[in-house]
């Protein structure tokens, strides 16, 4: 009784502050995204995920440094308490967005993985000299699309090879190897599991900047840079393919509008590039530093704190 009695009060614990934080993240998301702005577009999409995934995170290191010692060191052992209606209620909440966002992860990587082979079945090793395989197939799939959780490759259509000239399709492929690099298909795979309503518009925020963000990444001078803003323009003359994978990182997933701002921005490179501010890892490091030296400071305190808190949600 005593470790299930522990169990459903950690659960409890977890699943307020993660419903807590996402709500708050979920309305508060966007008045913090426009202070990103004039970062780089690498920042606000590491900011955005980072900021999307906070609620689990931090509802997670909340239950196992505060909740669980608070339990074991000052719950007495010998006292067969039954647990509460109220504990039992949450646990089971917490027990249920587990499963769902384990299901949702799951269901997500399989269907990719069975569109992704299909796609797959014809095509052809391309000679790109890429840092990652680069396959070329005469499937009808996304004219050039990132593929691959841990383990990238790149899937190229036969009809982006036709119109792309070959600064262009250089361009466009280290556009691709950039959302390989960052691990994007792997973000959108933990978005799946940190499942919580109300955060479409933030992982659609995301979305946008990871773009941006491998824009910048596939070019280094506004040459390469007119050369990816062509290469969009072209490929977004395709007709939009009807069978899609939700772990994939298409060059063109977006939509009109997204791809619309970043050719204009990509035409404005020069701009872009001299007027980013570069974003400081102090501005992180010295907040986290801060309250961690809080947190040690006032352990024992939060430790019998959090346990008063527990005994009431037990009665």
């Amino acid at each position: 009784m005593f470790l299930a009695r522990g169990v459903a009060l950690s659960l409890s614990v977890m699943v307020l502050l993660y419903a807590s934080l996402s709500l708050v993240v979920g309305w508060g998301w966007r008045m913090v995204e426009r202070r990103f702005r004039r970062f780089s577009a690498q920042v606000t999409a590491d900011f955005l995920f980072g900021l999307r995934i906070m609620p689990l995170v931090l509802s997670g290191l909340a239950t196992l440094v505060f909740m669980v010692p608070s339990f074991l060191l000052l719950e007495p052992h010998s006292i067969d308490e039954p647990i509460g209606a109220i504990p039992l209620a949450l646990s089971c909440c917490g027990v249920l967005l587990f499963v769902v966002g384990i299901s949702k992860a799951t269901v997500a990587q399989v269907r990719t993985t069975k569109v992704v082979a299909d796609w797959s079945s014809e095509a052809t090793r391309a000679a790109t000299g890429a840092s990652v395989p680069v396959f070329r197939t005469g499937k009808v799939v996304p004219a050039l699309t990132a593929a691959g959780i841990l383990k990238s490759k790149v899937l190229m259509s036969d009809g982006a090879a036709a119109v792309l000239t070959e600064s262009e399709f250089r361009t466009a492929i280290a556009h691709e190897v950039a959302h390989g690099r960052r691990r994007d298909n792997l973000k959108k795979l933990l978005f799946r599991f940190c499942a919580f309503p109300g955060m479409a518009g933030l992982e659609k925020g995301w979305s946008e900047a990871a773009e941006m963000a491998a824009d910048d990444a596939a070019v280094s001078n506004a040459s390469e840079a007119l050369d990816l803003a062509s290469a969009l323009i072209k490929l977004s003359r395709f007709e939009p393919v009807p069978q899609s994978a939700e772990l994939t990182t298409a060059l063109l997933h977006s939509s009109a509008a997204t791809v619309s701002a970043r050719v204009e921005r990509l035409i404005a490179w020069d701009h872009i590039h001299t007027s980013t501010r570069r974003f400081s890892t102090w501005y992180a490091l010295l907040p986290a530093f801060g309250m961690v030296v809080c947190a040690a400071l006032t352990y024992n305190a939060a430790l019998s704190q959090l346990h008063l808190v527990t005994e009431w949600l037990v009665r």
